[in-house]
C-alpha cells in the first residue's frame, strides 16, 4: 500500500456514479482487494462490467434482480444488515452485469482480482454459517458466507461481523500480512454500518489499526455508516461498538497466496483468549439469523 493513501475513507469520499463507495486496488495502493457500494432508488438499475475482478452482489438492504451476461437470478435480500442473514450472487470476472431493485435497496459488491473465471452462482442464506466468537464483552457474530470452507471463489474471502453495543470485536488484535504456514498475506477492507438510536440519531463506532517492525501504520478512527477502513498490513482490532449502538462490518480480503484465512494474534494481547474460559457468550447473540427480525 502506498504511504500516500489514507487508510480511512469516509462515506462519499470515493464515490463514482453509480457507486457510493469505490475501493479498487488502484485507489487503495495495493494489488487484490476491492469493494463497491451501490445505492438504488425504487425501480432503478445499474449496469457495469467486472473486468479483472470476481465480485459478489450482497444485499445490505432490499432485494434485487441480477443479470450476468445472459443469465438472471433474484435475491431476496433483507430490510437491513441488523435484521437477517442474506442470500447473495457470485459474479465471474469478464462479465457484464445489471442489478435492478424494484423496491430500491443498497448492495455491497466485494471484489478480488481473479485469474480463474468461475460460473455465475447463487449463495443461499440457509447455507451461511453463523458463528459466535469470543465471550462476554468480546462476543460477536460472524456470518461466514464467502470464506474458503463455505463458498468457492478464486481469491475473494468475505464475511460479516455483528457486534452488540458496548462490545469489542476483532479482538485480540491480529494480523495477516506475511505468507507462511500459520499466517496468510491478505489485504483487508472494513466497511461499516452502525445501528441508529431509537430517535433515529446516527450511531458511531471506533476502529484501531497499528503497525509493527518496519511497517508503520497508525489508525484510531471514529467510523459511521458507509465509512471504510483499509488494512494493508499490521495489527488490527479492536472494532469497538459504542454502548447502545450495534455495529456491523463487512470484511473483504484477498492476497497472492493460496485462498486461506490464517491470522496471528498480537503476542502482547493473545493471553486475553484464555481469560474467556468459562465466560458465556453475550446473550444478545446471535443478532441475526436466516429469519427476518422486526427491528429496523
Amino acid at each position: 500500500m502506498s504511504t500516500r493513501v489514507n487508510p480511512v475513507m469516509p462515506h462519499g469520499s470515493t464515490a463514482e456514479r453509480p457507486f457510493d463507495v469505490v475501493v479498487t486496488p488502484e485507489n487503495a495502493g495495493w494489488s487484490y482487494s476491492g469493494l463497491r457500494i451501490l445505492d438504488l432508488a425504487v425501480g432503478s438499475r445499474a449496469r457495469f462490467t467486472t473486468g479483472d475482478d470476481e465480485m459478489l452482489v450482497l444485499p445490505l438492504s432490499g432485494g434485487c434482480d441480477v443479470t450476468c451476461d445472459d443469465e438472471r437470478m433474484t435475491l431476496t435480500g433483507r430490510r437491513s444488515v441488523f435484521t437477517r442473514v442474506t442470500d447473495f450472487a457470485y459474479l465471474p470476472r469478464d462479465s457484464t452485469v445489471t442489478v435492478r431493485a424494484p423496491n430500491g435497496g443498497r448492495f455491497a459488491l466485494p471484489a478480488a482480482r481473479a485469474t480463474r473465471r468461475l460460473p455465475f452462482r447463487y449463495g443461499a442464506a440457509e447455507d451461511v454459517a453463523v458463528e459466535l466468537r469470543g465471550a462476554g464483552q468480546a462476543s460477536r457474530q460472524v456470518n461466514n458466507f464467502c470464506t474458503p470452507e463455505r463458498f468457492e471463489a478464486d481469491r475473494l474471502i468475505a464475511c460479516e461481523v455483528l457486534t452488540p453495543g458496548g462490545n469489542w470485536s476483532s479482538y485480540p488484535p491480529h494480523k495477516h500480512d506475511e505468507q507462511g504456514e500459520r499466517e496468510s498475506a491478505l489485504e483487508e477492507i472494513y466497511y461499516f454500518e452502525v445501528a441508529a438510536a431509537p430517535s433515529g440519531t446516527a450511531g458511531s463506532a471506533y476502529q484501531r489499526v497499528y503497525g509493527h517492525a518496519d511497517r508503520p501504520i497508525e489508525v484510531c478512527a471514529e467510523v459511521r455508516t458507509g465509512d471504510v477502513v483499509l488494512i494493508p498490513y499490521g495489527w488490527h482490532g479492536p472494532s469497538m461498538a459504542a454502548p447502545g449502538y450495534d455495529l456491523y462490518y463487512l470484511n473483504v480480503m484477498a492476497g497472492p497466496g493460496e485462498r486461506e484465512w490464517l491470522v496471528r494474534d498480537d503476542p502482547a494481547h493473545g493471553w486475553v483468549r484464555a481469560s474467556w474460559n468459562g465466560v458465556p457468550v453475550d446473550p444478545r447473540l446471535p443478532l441475526t439469523s436466516r429469519n427476518e427480525r422486526t427491528r429496523s
